[in-house]
């Protein structure tokens, strides 16, 4: 099949668009010998070459697999459309790019889901792989189908659709995986069998082996697992000490979303935004040295040729040698010509140390996010910042020569009044009017205001999403209330936002959704000129399940959540207490100060501040 796949690319790749995203052969890839490798792992993502090469977490696995003399990894990502036709014509299944070896031949598929309107992409994927979509139509000569990644910590929309979840990190756990499967194969043990292995793994999630029940009213009455009734969470994995950073990225062939060296300098964050999934579900705080950082840095730009570097993590000025690491960014980055993608930096942690780090940058964009509209609200979401601090911050920015400014909000949040909408006008003309005196009419402002949805594993999970006449009423209100200032504002699509309400909050009813809204069309959710809510809203109308139950809908303190059976280490107790604590708009201080019983250090019987303190 490899011979006939590359002899349908050698024919037909030059008439479908941007064909360097099926061709393979990027600088740094690595292609080992499919014969003398024990156990093959196809590393899937569910969105265009563009979108997917420079994912950090497909990277790691990448680097992470492909160390071991026993296993390989290769790549595929989600053929665009015109790809898909062709290949479902010409009866070619989806195949990797290293080895052009068909999905299906794979021992193990893992697909990374860091957002949920990949989900539809996935689906295409097992077709066009010629592979069961739901894992209770697999048989035994079926790889085993798995995901990891944020959208995994609520599973079950599309638990029937996966053989088995990665909760959490994944750079220790895919070698376990890989272990058990090559034993499976060596040992001839069905599937089942190796299922019931997989489920002693811990931070690995079975859906097969887990039944809900309903109430009449359509609430959640149980989750239990079918054989260990004692079992009833799965807690997510988490490495106490990050790995050596990758640093042999893949250069792509064809233009990408980004085209940098990443490197993760942190993990986790301490400060307990009570929106912020991603801050609640990779706690605990641990660090990468700078002397790692920057050799990291060196070594990445030597093996790549990219131009431009950055620095990741969730809160990159709370790093404890953000200073050092700065001063050595800005002399590689002036040493070797190249850019430095700065990263939103938190207003409380802008020191004059980190400032003269910065002084000799050349000056592209500013990124602050300060949230909300007023000091109350920031404190309901626990970020404690003042305007007079923001406004200051910004004239500082300015003062230093940075020239464009990009400003993050959000609404929609609880118990929001409208002088809060109003307070996001005022600071933005406040910051505007300062930049003006400062810089004239090279100033540029650009804001984003999203709208606030409430995640799983965060204080306000149990809020309603806001509906999309009072939604509308409130961009409505910064429009007209920015007009003639010059100032950008960029706001999502409600019905995007909605999507993403549904599949990132709802149950395993909604795969039925999923499924019929795939056949109807919908792919590719997350690009605007093919996501058709139309599609969405008729895949429900067909499956008789009412959308509003999952999007408008309060939930009560004491209701089963969908995901109440996965654990990202925090207690339910602590996210009732930040909810409350939100509703009194009482802050909780940074948490590398005073500890606040959050169950991460109870529930992995560790030190949080022993993790940092590794640098």
């Amino acid at each position: 099949m490899t011979q006939t796949i590359e002899t349908f690319l050698n024919r037909y790749l030059v008439t479908v668009s941007k064909p360097g995203r099926y061709a393979g052969g990027e600088f740094n890839q690595i292609v080992k010998d499919w014969g003398k490798t024990a156990v093959r792992l196809a590393l899937a993502f569910p969105d265009t070459y563009e979108i997917g090469l420079p994912n950090l977490g497909l990277s790691i696995l990448y680097d992470q697999v492909n160390r071991r003399d026993d296993a390989l990894a290769e790549r595929v990502y989600c053929p665009w459309g015109d790809m898909q036709d062709l290949m479902r014509e010409h009866q070619i299944p989806l195949f990797s790019l290293e080895n052009k070896v068909p999905l299906k031949d794979f021992d193990v598929i893992g697909f990374t889901l860091p957002y949920e309107s990949l989900y539809t992409n996935l689906l295409s994927m097992l077709d066009l792989s010629g592979i069961p979509l739901r894992s209770c139509q697999r048989s035994e000569k079926d790889p085993l189908i798995i995901a990891g990644g944020h959208a995994c910590f609520n599973p079950e929309p599309i638990s029937p659709f996966l053989d088995a979840f990665v909760i959490g990190e994944g750079e220790e756990v895919i070698h376990e995986i890989l272990d058990l499967v090559k034993d499976h194969k060596r040992d001839g043990a069905t599937r089942r069998e190796l299922l019931r292995k997989l489920d002693d793994i811990p931070g690995l999630y079975i859906p097969s082996f887990f039944e809900v029940a309903y109430h009449s009213n359509g609430l959640i009455k149980e989750i239990r697992h079918v054989f260990k009734p004692e079992k009833h969470t799965v807690t997510k994995r988490f490495v106490k000490e990050l790995p050596e950073p990758v640093t042999n990225f893949l250069v792509p062939n064809i233009q990408t979303v980004n085209e940098r060296v990443s490197i993760e300098i942190m993990r986790g964050c301490s400060r307990g935004c009570r929106f912020c999934q991603a801050g609640m579900i990779t706690r605990p705080i641990r660090e990468r040295s700078a002397n790692q950082v920057l050799a990291a840095l060196k070594s990445a730009t030597e093996s790549t040729g990219f131009e431009e570097i950055s620095l990741l993590s969730l809160s990159t000025s709370d790093h404890s040698q953000i200073t050092e690491i700065m001063q050595g960014v800005m002399e590689i980055s002036q040493a070797r010509q190249l850019a430095f993608s700065l990263p939103s930096l938190r207003v409380e942690s802008f020191t004059p140390e980190l400032i003269a780090t910065m002084a000799g940058k050349r000056k592209g964009n500013f990124t602050i996010a300060p949230e909300a509209g007023s000091q109350a609200l920031r404190s309901r979401i626990n970020k404690s910042i003042s305007d007079e601090e923001i406004l200051a911050t910004a004239t500082q920015i300015f003062r230093m020569g940075w020239t464009n400014l990009k400003l993050y909000f959000m609404i929609g949040f609880p118990d929001e009044t409208d002088e809060d909408i109003q307070g996001i006008i005022d600071l933005c003309r406040q910051i505007k009017a300062a930049g003006k005196r400062l810089i004239g009419g090279r100033l540029k402002i650009h804001i984003s205001v999203n709208t606030l949805i409430p995640k799983a594993h965060t204080p306000f999970q149990w809020l309603p999403f806001s509906n999309r006449e009072e939604t509308a009423r409130k961009y409505r209100l910064i429009s007209d209330g920015l007009r003639k200032t010059g100032i950008q504002i960029d706001r999502p699509d409600f019905r995007h936002s909605l999507l993403e309400v549904w599949l990132s909050r709802g149950d395993r009813r909604l795969a039925d959704v999923i499924e019929t809204a795939w056949k109807n069309g919908a792919k590719f959710d997350a690009w605007n000129e093919n996501f058709d809510s139309q599609k969405w809203l008729a895949a429900f109308q067909t499956c008789n399940i009412d959308p509003e139950f999952y999007a408008s809908r309060a939930r009560e303190m004491d209701e089963i959540l969908p995901w109440d059976h996965i654990s990202s280490g925090i207690s339910k107790n602590f996210l009732i207490r930040e909810y409350e604590k939100s509703r009194q708009g009482e802050i909780s201080p940074d948490c590398r100060s005073v500890c606040h019983a959050c169950g991460i250090q109870s529930n992995f019987m560790i030190s949080c501040s022993e993790l940092r303190t590794r640098v």
